[in-house]
């Protein structure tokens, strides 16, 4: 038994921590932080060689023999039906019957296909783990209530103040309100054209949220769906973490992912953001518990999720992509001796299912490549703005300051970030890198697929903000790499696990038992608590800053028409680069009413009965004058906002000022 204090672990850890405060803003200390980094590195690389720290081995698993079998009829039965269904979904509409026809494609297919194990644990097999006659909890259970108590905590830093951060709609919000009005009268799209086009899944969910608690279509619904969606995640983090580690690596992922500020604020925006991981973590989780265990069912479910994730946000559009280099990995190494043809065959399965997933969308597609891809255009070519330089030097540029995002700059997009700061806490980029170099060193070595594979999906989940040619200053972007953070989380955690078995190994005897336990603590809430401050301070502040106070109007308005008066009456005067007259009707419980009036427009007002009331930015003189003409009688309250620039007039008009000459 060794009791020799672990002090290459330690000063490492010290030293990358305090390497990656030196890159915290405000500071730009990047080279001494270079300099720590290298050193900390150096010292684990000698923990290394002294047999003190290595990063977690993947469990060992059996791997199956697939039996080649099928249900040839109903496979045969899948696939006529899902002809009949492609032709079905022509016209952009989700119908009674191409919907049927669809879902009933997904269930013969599965079916057909699916292997059912002979020892699936029953439910008495459940009930006496859970009651049994031991006062002392079994390990199983112990760990559940720890992942059930960590779940709570990491629920209420999803939720908690929701209605409040973020604190204001923005433009966006607006066009997907509209688009959930359209599911909430009826109208029922698989891809929604407005505003260069948007697939469908947040608008549904959204209408389903809106009618299940009560919000309608309004800002919170938005969020209160997309925090649910990112909540979603974290479970196939935790599982993910588990195939490639173990289950330490597992709960480390889910902790370090659950209050990460980068997935909570794009899961909290109430955009389509928080769909890219959603649809990554389990489709990468099946995917490699597949090739692993050469499971037919776990291709069946990589490749469902795959297809539907395609129906979430575009920037998912290259997780194909991703899929296709992990099992062309895997074939390549020499894990995959003896079974690459039939890893060939499973994939070919996996690809058969996202199909089947994807088919209301790539019936859209074909009918409407145009539409279908304008979106992407207008980042990677000159569609809508020319490039400012070659392609090839914006695409280095972008590369290079999206893989420095970790570390160092998540870009300067304030409606989802803190500008120019790390994407990742301290702790947690620290650990990032330390993970990345030794899972490269540790491939070097010894060859596995998976360590490449890990590494090699961070950058080319990144490439949906890496290939902004056409708008350079919107990467990086933490809504456009979402999909990476699920393996960098991964990444960081399997450091993170070898730090505490490096401890734990040389810490054996008495309070020194502690020690380990401890650290991993200490290490867990330091990144908590500044996740905390990011998203609940920072974060929070500087979007009351950037975004223009609507809820304020919306209050204004609120007032007005429960004094009596109509919706009708209120009118917000357009002005360049302030409030979208949209969110003053959504904000005001009107959500398909746009206040909007132009100044040369105000006359027709005179037209209008009862009390009056408009809205007027605050330096905004032509038409408060071109209102006092109209209605002299009429009174100009200045509404002060507590934000610099943020206040604005209101004018209230009396009714009998209709009749005046």
């Amino acid at each position: 038994m060794t009791t020799d204090v672990p002090w290459r672990i330690s000063l490492a850890l010290a030293l990358a921590i305090f390497a990656q405060c030196l890159l915290e803003p405000p500071a730009d200390a990047s080279m001494p932080a270079l300099g720590l980094y290298l050193v900390a590195l150096a010292l684990l690389a000698w923990a290394v060689a002294a047999r003190e720290f290595s990063l977690p081995d993947p469990v060992e698993v059996p791997v199956l023999t697939d039996p080649g079998s099928c249900r040839r009829g109903t496979l045969t039965l899948a696939f006529a039906t899902a002809v009949a269904a492609f032709a079905f979904f022509g016209g952009n509409l989700f119908t009674a019957a191409n919907v049927s026809l669809w879902l009933a494609a997904i269930v013969l297919f599965v079916r057909a296909l699916w292997l059912y194990a002979p020892d699936s644990p029953t439910i008495p097999k459940w009930r006496s783990c859970l009651l049994g006659h031991s006062r002392r909890l079994p390990p199983a259970t112990r760990w559940g209530l720890l992942l059930v108590a960590l779940t709570g905590v990491i629920a209420f830093l999803r939720l908690y103040r929701l209605d409040g951060v973020p604190g204001e709609p923005f433009s966006d919000h607006a066009e997907k309100l509209l688009d959930v009005l359209d599911v909430m009268q009826g109208q029922t799209h698989v891809f929604f054209p407005r505003n260069t086009g948007r697939e469908f899944i947040q608008f549904y969910w959204t209408a389903l949220v809106a009618t299940a608690f009560g919000t309608g279509a309004s800002f919170i619904s938005l969020k209160l769906g997309t925090a649910l969606i990112g909540l979603f995640t974290l479970p196939y983090v935790y599982l993910l973490g588990r195939e490639v580690g173990g289950r330490r690596v597992a709960l480390f992922a889910l902790v370090l992912a659950g209050a990460s500020y980068w997935l909570n604020t794009i899961s909290r925006i109430g955009l389509r953001f928080p769909l890219y991981p959603a649809f990554t973590a389990p489709a990468l989780y099946y995917l490699i518990r597949g090739l692993r265990r050469q499971d037919r069912n776990d291709f069946i479910l990589a490749g469902l999720f795959l297809g539907l994730g395609l129906h979430g946000y575009s920037p998912f559009r290259v997780v194909p992509l991703v899929m296709l280099l992990g099992a062309g990995l895997y074939l390549l190494h020499r894990q995959a001796a003896g079974h690459r043809r039939q890893t060939l065959v499973l994939f070919s399965i996996l690809v058969a299912a996202s199909l089947l997933a994807f088919l209301p969308l790539l019936r859209y597609a074909v009918e409407n490549p145009q539409l279908f891809a304008y979106r992407a255009l207008t980042r990677l070519t000159g569609e809508e703005q020319p490039l400012a330089a070659s392609a090839w030097r914006i695409f280095a540029g972008n590369a290079f300051n999206a893989m420095r995002m970790f570390n160092f700059d998540n870009g300067e997009i304030w409606v989802h970030s803190v500008p120019h700061r790390p994407a990742l806490d301290v702790v947690t980029a620290t650990l990032f890198v330390i993970g990345s170099v030794f899972l490269f060193a540790r491939y070097l070595g010894q060859r596995r697929w998976l360590d490449l594979f890990l590494l090699l999906a961070i950058p080319l989940l990144l490439m949906p903000s890496i290939l902004s040619l056409a708008f350079p200053g919107e990467n990086p972007s933490l809504n456009r790499t979402g999909g990476a953070a699920v393996v960098v989380f991964v990444v960081a955690a399997m450091a993170l696990d070898g730090i505490y078995a490096g401890l734990r190994s040389s810490c054996r005897a008495g309070w020194q038992l502690a020690v380990a336990p401890a650290v991993v603590v200490l290490l867990l809430t330091i990144s908590t608590l500044q996740n905390y401050a990011l998203v609940f301070d920072a974060f929070s502040a500087q979007f009351l800053r950037s975004a223009w106070n609507t809820s304020d109007i919306g209050r204004v308005v609120r007032a007005f028409v429960a004094a009596g008066n109509r919706p009708e009456a209120v009118f917000v005067v357009p002005y360049p680069h302030w409030v979208d007259t949209r969110l003053a009707g959504m904000q005001s419980g009107y959500p398909a009413r746009d206040f909007a009036l132009r100044r040369d427009d105000l006359p027709g007002t005179r037209a209008v009965p009862g009390n009056k009331l408009f809205v007027v930015k605050e330096n905004d003189q032509d038409t408060l004058a071109v209102l006092l003409g109209l209605y002299p009688r009429g009174v100009a309250e200045r509404f002060v906002s507590p934000l610099e620039g943020k206040s604005f007039w209101i004018y209230s008009v009396p009714g009998r000022e209709a009749q005046s000459p």
